[in-house]
């Protein structure tokens, strides 16, 4: 005790130590407090008491950080994704300051993170079924946001072959990459030992989130915790059951969490959700983000056509000749009356 008085003394006085300041990612935030990964760090050596989960891999330095007050007055909430820029207060307690937000890249309001490069849109084939509507809202959401979009379906062992194919084929023809997995085979496999062969989907499923910070979003119990445990055996995620009587996956992911697979490749698992309001927009926009309309459209009679109730439409001649897969154009006119609602109810 006597001899830390003494080296506190001798560096400027009692309770003071020399500051530095780090740049760095923030991969957890919870109770006021942000998690700091910093890449390279000279001592990679984790905390003791870190929370839950959360524990950094080699070359990885990871500082408790809380948020300066300045960033309350201007109503800025760092997020999950977000570059920063920290003081380090005590280096072998890793505490620090979080003192600035670098620029975002981009910033995601559900999933809430910031710096996204990809999304990996995360349904079930088989308990819970898939749920087409609710997959086209988070398609919708992220075309909005301009985030490139991969459709995983995850359980195809549970699944008929002819429905995993059905749906593949549905969203493959929209210009969506589609990949059929089965995430609970592929940890059953990685517990049972180092040798375990390589999985074709799941090396190309690593590719594809090589070097990228990708946020992975869909249904409670549809397997997202169990694809991060697969990917990484840094951080193990909580893995929950489907309920019998609802056919309902129990949401186990409480709070947006940025896993590190590697150098700069990180991936963003984040709570289920059951249902997702559509973004702010005007219902003439909406096709847009329904990309397969686009080689039809110039078939159509009217100028501005909205594809719902016009003659001669080209959209509808196409989902009639079996090119535009009915369930997509049935989802297309749900949301384009929802939205044709939600403006009657703004100007009322």
């Amino acid at each position: 005790m006597r001899n830390k008085r003494a080296q506190n003394l001798s560096s400027g006085g009692f309770g003071q130590q020399k500051k530095t300041d780090a740049k760095g990612t923030i991969i957890k935030g919870i109770s006021g407090f942000y998690y700091v990964a910093v890449e390279a760090a000279s001592d990679a050596a984790p905390r003791v008491d870190l929370p839950a989960n959360l524990a950094p891999r080699e070359g990885m330095r990871i500082y408790q950080c809380r948020a300066r007050g300045i960033f309350r007055k201007e109503k800025k909430k760092p997020l999950v994704g977000d570059r920063v820029r920290i003081e380090i207060l005590d280096e072998e307690a890793a505490e620090a300051n979080l003192t600035d937000i670098l620029p975002r890249k981009n910033e995601l309001i559900r999933p809430a993170a910031a710096n996204v490069d990809q999304a990996v849109v995360f349904f079930a084939l088989k308990e819970p079924e898939p749920d087409a509507v609710l997959l086209d809202r988070f398609l919708i959401l992220m075309h909005r946001q301009e985030v490139p979009v991969l459709i995983c379906l995850n359980k195809k062992d549970l699944a008929d072959s002819g429905v995993s194919q059905h749906w593949k084929m549905i969203y493959e023809g929209c210009g969506y990459q589609v990949l059929l997995i089965s995430a609970g085979i592929w940890e059953k496999e990685k517990r049972s030992g180092p040798d375990t062969k390589k999985d074709p989907e799941m090396e190309e499923l690593r590719g594809i989130l090589e070097g990228k910070t990708t946020v992975i979003a869909g249904p409670s119990g549809v397997g997202k915790s169990t694809l991060t445990n697969v990917l990484q055996d840094t951080v193990i995620m909580e893995t929950g059951e489907i309920s019998r009587k609802l056919h309902k996956g129990k949401n186990t992911t409480r709070h947006a969490e940025l896993v590190p697979l590697g150098n700069g490749t990180y991936f963003c698992d984040t709570p289920g959700f059951a249902s997702l309001d559509l973004p702010d927009m005007e219902k003439e926009e909406l096709q847009t983000c329904f990309p397969e309309f686009g080689p039809f459209e110039r078939r159509c009679r009217f100028q501005g056509c909205s594809h719902v109730t016009e003659p001669d439409c080209g959209v509808r001649e196409a989902v009639q000749e079996g090119k535009i897969a009915p369930e997509r154009y049935e989802n297309y006119c749900r949301f384009y009356h929802e939205l044709q609602d939600r403006e009657k109810h703004k100007y009322s």
